[in-house]
């Protein structure tokens, strides 16, 4: 899977509201009302990572868990990334 130009970046987060770049990399900061919310939400997008066989990187604190995705193999962000930052927004929802 190749490495999306950065024009491909910005037209696939133009689509994922709050999700910016950041080097090679895709994040967005996700914020709960209680620490427990955020690990449930973390666990619903380790399942569904997995599914995918492509792992965000979760920096969690305390009630803000923040999700960076980037195509480590392929050194930056691929279609993959975008995928999977559609799949979190879709969990978030449900």
């Amino acid at each position: 899977m190749a490495k999306l130009t950065d024009a491909e970046i910005a037209a696939g987060l133009a689509k994922l509201a709050g999700w910016t770049r950041k080097g090679d990399a895709i994040v967005k900061p996700f914020t709960f009302g209680k620490f427990a919310e955020g690990i449930r939400f973390v666990d619903r997008v380790a399942v569904a990572a997995d599914a995918a066989d492509h792992h965000p990187d979760i920096d969690i604190r305390w009630t803000t868990v923040t999700m960076s995705l980037s195509t480590h193999s392929q050194g930056g962000i691929t279609a993959k990334d975008m995928k999977l930052a559609g799949e979190i927004e879709r969990l978030l929802k449900g």
